[in-house]
């Protein structure tokens, strides 16, 4: 079976640059390093990986990381919690902007409104969102969405647009939310949170999604799956979040491995 992390940051891994709360928790396991991570993973089966950008040093790491790499690939993005830092910098928006025609650049994001936190302010996320669904269309990459709690204002966004592909990374949300992704066309980002669900409604969703827009993540070094949780989590975990799905959709998990790797194939062309 070969799988593929869609989603993880391992690019960071010891960087003292880039987008700081991944290289902190990435510092708690500093014997971990990209390349003993990419073997771990291969041993699972997990043979490619996208490597995520969160902001401009961090993008351009992911960018470098995969030139070397053959079954890496890179996504260059500013993450909504960030936004505040690059919404009024013309100059960093240009010198990001130009990573989207660098070698191994599949995607832009991990990008959206993340309104739990809040840790740039809302016009910022909205101005920065709409700067990368642009930059994505003009390049014809798919996008990586980070959307927590502000679907209502992230809805209207994404419908002033047309031709958008990409995937909601780590979806936790509702039915109706999942019902107009789907929609529109969207893939499902699923990592290790599915592991620890215990609340049926979101169960159900885990259920509820068809098989041809599922992908798998691991959000490395975030969000690490039972029965791992206490650890830094990492691209090998993919084969814990394929099980978990296999098990809980009540699927053959030959067939959902199968699948969710032509997904991404299909979205990001690697």
């Amino acid at each position: 079976m070969e799988l593929v992390d869609t989603h993880c940051h391992i690019q960071s891994a010891g960087a003292t640059t880039g987008e700081a709360n991944t290289r902190e928790l990435w510092a708690k396991a500093p014997d971990k390093t990209g390349d003993e991570m990419i073997a771990a993973a291969a041993e699972q089966g997990v043979t490619r990986l996208l490597c995520v950008g969160c902001d401009l040093a961090d993008s351009q790491q992911a960018v470098d990381f995969v030139q070397s790499r053959e079954n890496c690939w890179a996504t260059i993005g500013i993450h909504p919690h960030e936004a505040q830092q690059y919404v009024a910098d013309d100059e960093k928006l240009v010198e990001f902007a130009a990573l989207a025609t660098q070698s191994k650049v599949v995607a832009v994001g991990e990008c959206g409104l993340d309104y739990y936190y809040n840790h740039s302010p809302k016009e910022a996320q909205l101005t920065l969102l709409k700067f990368q669904i642009e930059l994505a269309l003009k390049h014809d990459l798919p996008l990586i969405f980070h959307v927590r709690e502000a679907f209502d204002d992230f809805w209207p966004i994404f419908e002033q647009y047309q031709g958008i592909r990409g995937v909601l990374h780590s979806f936790t949300d509702n039915q109706a939310n999942l019902d107009k992704a789907l929609a529109h066309g969207l893939s499902i980002g699923v990592n290790g949170i599915a592991t620890f669900a215990k609340n049926p409604d979101q169960l159900a969703i885990y259920k509820a999604i068809p098989l041809q827009n599922l992908l798998l993540e691991t959000d490395a070094p975030f969000l690490t799956p039972a029965p791992y949780r206490g650890s830094i989590n990492e691209p090998k975990y993919v084969a814990v979040v394929a099980q978990f799905l296999a098990d809980v959709r009540g699927e053959n998990l030959e067939n959902l491995t199968a699948q969710t790797t032509t997904n991404a194939h299909t979205l990001f062309g690697i």
